[in-house]
């Protein structure tokens, strides 16, 4: 019998070949797979003829079994219940009793058959019956015979009800066992059999004198007292049971079945001597700390770290409830501080005392006047940018001149794409910084590439907070508003603080992402209350009466092809009041800085500039406002790379 696999890889002659030796049914037109299943179905009917399924069974009738009777052993004297009709008559091997003198006196010789022991029925039975009155021994036979039928009857009805009062015991040994049968039933019956007898007779009394020696002593009887006779009366017999320690207990493995010792192992118990517990040491008010406040709705607060740009960090120090109420904290305040180590389901370092607020005392922060309520004035006091020789060039000469930034200034640079902006901010930053140490300068770069916030951090003596462009808008808003708060608290102590940001049009662009749909969109996609937020941040810097100012020097982005950026530019163009404008024509012929001088401007400039310098930078406007920003660049940035300073410039302009 070929398998399938088998048939599929010969050829149709051969499959035919085995089809009409097999007997199965084909045709000359059946293909490969026809001839195959054929030769398997004939094989498969072949195989159910040659081996049919087993017929079925016959019933077949169980015969019954004679009951097992119950009977009990007391001691060592059993008896079995089984009748003598019942039993097989099986032959003598010893005799436990002498047998009796008549009966010794008639066996008769080796071989031959002894008589048969009669019953009382069968001794009923064959007396015979005849007509007259019976003689005097069948009358005792009779008797005789009737009193043993009585006696056996009542012996068989006590031994019933013992066996009712017996429970019978569910072991499967006992169960196996054979009934035991009295050894008196054995009988003898060769004289080759009388050493064996005597053995077992010698076995008998070995394994009876055991039994007497091992038998339990029977208890003394008590008197009429109650009291036992063996009791000697002075308490000895009684026995005290006390549990006995284990005391090499806890040195003993446990082991499981595998020899494997378990985990759990039973200790002794050592009392150990108690030792004083050593108090921590209480590194309250030791370790100090710093940031800007952040308070939560809730109430509370955190203290951001600037080295993670204000955002939520390990080295944030929480702030209480109580804490922020007692001191009148606010959101934006620099806090320098004492901590202590978190304890057990803390996770922020707690604060302990406060030190100062904002550089001044506690104590002078509480009453102080909100930022809203200040008085705003124009800038009377003007940043000097060529006082340190270190920091001053060209691009910061010509700025303060043509453009002066002074205190509280609110200044907009607007450029064009590649111009220098981002080059011009550094110098002026750093002449700030060198000229100005009381004014705090801070560096906000939203949307801008990560090595220019490196490049930034490093050659700016300032304090950098960046946003790359990587980041989302919520973190751009988020970042620029903790800023101005900063800024703000700053300004209400008196500070002078100044904050350049590059840039205000995509700080714009992040504002509009994150605010909610008003249904009223201007030119270029700008949701029409998307730019409120953005002015209220330009519009923050002022001069404020009786001291402290903010300054912010932002950038702007024009000629970007954005209709956005335009619409952005306008709404800002208005708010500031100083412009410096960068020409793209300027830092195409590599001239730098690319400053328009033409259409840069600062209102007020009167303020900041004394008379002298006023009437002589009025004279030089009037020779160059009908030159374009090309030629007025060349007519001004010669001369004054040719003078020392700025005093010396105008100086030289009589001649």
């Amino acid at each position: 019998m070929l398998s399938k696999e088998e048939l599929l890889a010969k050829d149709i002659p051969e499959l035919e070949a085995i089809a009409q030796s097999v007997g199965a049914e084909f045709s000359k037109d059946d293909d490969k797979d026809t001839l195959v299943y054929a030769i398997l179905d004939k094989d498969a009917e072949n195989e159910g003829k040659a081996h049919p399924l087993g017929q079925k069974r016959h019933r077949t009738r169980i015969s019954r079994t004679d009951t097992d009777h119950v009977y009990s052993v007391n001691g060592k004297n059993g008896e079995n219940l089984d009748t003598k009709k019942e039993k097989k008559t099986t032959k003598k091997l010893f005799n436990d009793n002498p047998a009796p003198a008549e009966a010794v006196a008639n066996d008769a010789p080796v071989g031959d058959t002894q008589e048969k022991e009669m019953t009382p029925e069968e001794i009923l039975a064959s007396i015979p019956k005849h007509r007259g009155r019976k003689s005097k021994a069948e009358l005792e036979m009779i008797a005789r015979a009737e009193a043993a039928l009585k006696a056996k009857k009542e012996q068989t009805d006590m031994k019933d009800d013992n066996i009712n009062n017996v429970e019978p015991e569910t072991n499967e040994a006992e169960e196996n066992v054979a009934p035991v049968v009295p050894e008196a039933e054995y009988q003898s019956s060769s004289a080759d059999d009388k050493e064996s007898n005597e053995l077992i007779s010698q076995l008998q009394q070995k394994v009876s004198e055991h039994n007497e020696a091992n038998a339990p002593e029977t208890a003394a009887p008590a008197d009429s007292n109650g009291v036992w006779e063996g009791d000697p009366g002075d308490g000895t017999d009684f026995i005290t049971v006390v549990d006995l320690p284990i005391e090499d207990q806890g040195a003993l493995p446990n082991y499981d079945m595998l020899d494997r010792p378990t985990d759990e192992e039973t200790a002794t118990y050592v009392q150990k001597p108690e030792t004083q517990q050593e108090s921590n040491y209480d590194f309250s008010d030791i370790i100090t700390a710093n940031g800007v406040l952040e308070i939560m709705p809730d109430g509370y607060g955190f203290l951001r770290s600037s080295d993670y740009n204000y955002l939520s960090s390990p080295d944030d120090v929480y702030v209480a409830n109580n804490i922020i109420k007692k001191y009148g904290l606010k959101t934006g305040d620099v806090v320098e501080c004492h901590v202590r180590p978190p304890k057990a389901g803390e996770r922020y370092f707690p604060l302990t005392s406060i030190d100062r607020i904002n550089g001044r005392n506690p104590s002078e922060i509480r009453d102080r006047i909100p930022f809203e309520h200040l008085t705003p004035l124009f800038p009377d006091e003007k940043f000097n940018l060529t006082g340190d020789p270190k920091t001053t060039n060209l691009s910061t000469r010509i700025v303060d001149m043509f453009s002066p930034i002074g205190k509280g200034q609110r200044a907009l640079i607007v450029a064009q794409p590649k111009t220098g902006k981002t080059i011009l901010m550094k110098d002026i930053a750093n002449a700030i910084a060198a000229n100005h140490p009381e004014a705090y300068l801070m560096m906000l770069l939203i949307d801008e590439r990560p090595e220019e916030v490196t490049d930034m951090s490093r050659t700016v003596n300032a304090e950098v907070i960046a946003s790359t462009f990587d980041e989302p808008a919520e973190r751009h808003v988020k970042i620029a508003g903790l800023v101005l708060e900063k800024a703000k608290r700053m300004v209400e102590c008196g500070h002078d603080v100044v904050i350049f940001l590059d840039s205000i049009t995509r700080l714009a662009r992040a504002y509009n992402t994150v605010a909610p749909a008003s249904g009223k969109v201007l030119t270029g996609g700008v949701d029409a209350n998307a730019l409120q937020k953005p002015k209220r941040f330009f519009g923050a810097a002022r001069n404020i009466e009786g001291g402290g100012s903010l300054t912010i020097i932002a950038t702007a982005l024009i000629d970007t092809g954005s209709k956005m950026d335009e619409v952005i530019f306008e709404e800002f163009k208005g708010t500031g009041n100083m412009e410096l404008q960068l020409d793209r024509s300027l830092s195409n012929k590599r001239i730098f800085p690319a400053v328009n001088l033409v259409a840069s401007s600062t209102r007020r400039d009167d303020l900041l500039q004394d008379k002298t310098t006023l009437d002589r930078m009025w004279i030089l406007r009037k020779n160059i406002a009908d030159m374009t920003a090309i030629e007025a660049m060349n007519e001004i940035h010669d001369r004054v790379a040719h003078t020392k300073d700025n005093e010396e410039f105008l100086v030289s302009m009589n001649s």
